[in-house]
């Protein structure tokens, strides 16, 4: 039981800095797969849409101990967060 709840208990919610100075939030159980996708490396085209016209600069934020529906969550509230209340998040 105890290895089912880590197993569920392991997803990320992330921000990247894009190039254009923008925040991209996401979710994923593998934080350093998923920047790598997002970068275009090894020809992956699995990244977000988002990146398509702009770069990920910086892997500036993340959080862990979720589970695929908490994540989820997380992301949207971050998602609907103002400009100020994410910089802020960031920082503290």
């Amino acid at each position: 039981m105890a290895e089912q709840e880590i197993k569920t208990n392991h997803w990320f919610v992330y921000i990247i800095l894009g190039t254009d100075g923008n925040y991209y939030t996401g979710i994923t159980t593998d934080v350093n797969r998923r920047w790598n996708e997002h970068c275009g490396h090894s020809g992956s085209k699995l990244g977000a849409k988002y990146f398509r016209g702009r770069k990920p600069k910086q892997l500036v934020y993340q959080e862990d101990g979720h589970t695929r529906s908490t994540a989820s969550q997380r992301e949207f509230q971050i998602k609907k967060m103002i400009c100020f209340a994410t910089k802020f998040l960031l920082e503290y």
